[in-house]
């Protein structure tokens, strides 16, 4: 399959450029972000029961991980409201282009800290401290208000998205599995750009202002940092850049050598294993450490989890590269390229724990869209919709599949990535199995 350009039909292309649905979708998301923090807050503490629980972890959650990361990539991104307040303080306007001289501090974020080393460990914070998060709404609304606040403060000094680019755990996450998506935003023609006096599309122009997530859009080769706002498509003036259709994990084909992009794939891998482990198992004892935060025994589970995200993972890995070529030891680029092909390993991996998670709680929704702060309210009469499981005879075969989906997935891409990183592809791909058995133990 070849790419196929969803900006040659006007009407897409007149609904990228025109900033007023994006504006109102902006507005809604805000609304309901704005919302769930004051139902975390005032609401009930009840987290079944409490909007800011149930829509946030278990509504957005599914529609993010099951559809919107799998299918568009960073196309969430493109909406949340997060950054979206800092971003009208910064350009000093709402739809209008940022002004010529900077409204604030607008400096440059440090050398050091441009990369994905501050989204691993704002994502491990949060995971750690995930089981409380999930559960309670106060906590919630807190996790929630904090993001909102550092994305409008670093707007504030920074230049661009700073919080989008290098902080938000969520834009981590998805910006790592987004190279597997279909959708891409890509320059049709290089030499165009090359010629191109200016650079709107960067710097910003009349039209529009520059890229806010600090790219180029004619240096482009994968989907990670680039969140699709369509800032680039609305400046662009030679008509040059499109959205495009094209093969699932097409950025795979070129691997990453980065090591803070591939820790950043054994922190998801090895968070969703815990999580099935934790969330979803039924050892008592672990799940009671996971939730008496600050506890001995939180410490513990605390130590146990970043041992194997930080130790046991990588480590297993770095053997798995060794053995792969047994002449010399394994270099960081090797060790970073062959891990491409757990990126869609690990997406695998959340999509089945998210498929058990959600459709176990699913039901909750019904109730919480009637009486979102848990106050007696009955807004469509589904506010006494009782609990129960949704689907639940085929939730395993679906992980199954899912999982099996994954690991044949994750082969064939260590069949490419691997000879890009001077080894043989198979203890890549027995790690891959290994790790595929016991997601299926911890979830079946």
């Amino acid at each position: 399959m070849s790419k196929f350009e969803l900006t040659r039909f006007p009407l897409i292309k007149n609904l990228l450029k025109n900033r007023y649905p994006q504006l109102v979708i902006f507005v809604l998301m805000l609304a309901g972000f704005l919302f769930a923090i004051v139902a975390g807050l005032v609401g009930t503490p009840v987290g079944s029961h409490n909007f800011s629980i149930v829509f946030v972890w278990i509504a957005w959650w599914a529609i993010l991980i099951l559809v919107a990361v799998p299918f568009f990539g960073r196309g969430w991104c493109g909406v949340c409201p997060i950054p979206v307040v800092g971003d009208w303080l910064q350009r000093g306007a709402v739809l209008e282009p940022a002004k010529k001289t900077p409204k604030w501090l607008n400096l440059r974020v440090p050398a050091k800290f441009r990369n994905m080393w501050m989204q691993n460990i704002s994502f491990t914070l949060v995971a750690l401290f995930s089981s409380v998060i999930l559960t309670t709404p106060v906590v919630t609304s807190v996790v929630l208000a904090a993001m909102l606040f550092l994305a409008i403060g670093l707007s504030m000094v920074f230049e661009r998205r700073a919080f989008c680019r290098y902080l938000c755990p969520v834009g981590g996450f998805i910006g790592l599995y987004a190279q597997t998506a279909p959708l891409e935003l890509r320059v049709k023609n290089k030499n165009v750009c090359a010629q191109c006096v200016g650079k709107p599309c960067y710097n910003g122009s009349e039209l529009g202002s520059g890229c806010p997530w600090d790219v180029f859009p004619g240096g482009l080769t994968k989907n990670t940092y680039c969140g699709l706002c369509m800032e680039c498509i609305r400046t662009c003036p030679h008509d040059n850049i499109a959205l495009n259709l094209r093969p699932f994990s097409a950025d795979l084909a070129k691997p990453s050598a980065k090591l803070d992009e591939t820790f950043k794939a054994f922190i998801m891998l090895g968070a969703a294993l815990v999580y099935a482990y934790v969330l979803m198992g039924s050892n008592g004892a672990v799940k009671l450490a996971a939730y008496n935060v600050f506890s001995p025994a939180w410490f513990g589970y605390a130590a146990g989890f970043l041992a194997v995200i930080f130790g046991l993972l990588p480590g297993l890995f770095w053997l798995s590269v060794k053995f792969g070529d047994i002449k010399t030891s394994p270099t960081g680029k090797q060790f970073a390229t062959a891990a491409t092909a757990l990126i869609p390993l690990g997406l695998m991996f959340w999509v089945a724990f998210s498929l058990s998670f959600v459709l176990t709680n699913a039901t909750y929704i019904f109730a919480a869209i009637s009486d979102p702060m848990g106050l007696g309210w009955n807004l469509f009469g589904t506010a006494a919709t009782a609990w129960q499981p949704m689907l639940s005879s085929l939730v395993t075969p679906a992980q199954t599949l899912v999982l099996i989906g994954g690991l044949a997935w994750s082969a064939r891409t260590a069949q490419k990535s691997a000879p890009q990183a001077g080894i043989s592809p198979a203890p890549v791909m027995v790690y891959c199995l290994l790790t595929t058995f016991a997601m299926l133990w911890l979830l079946l």
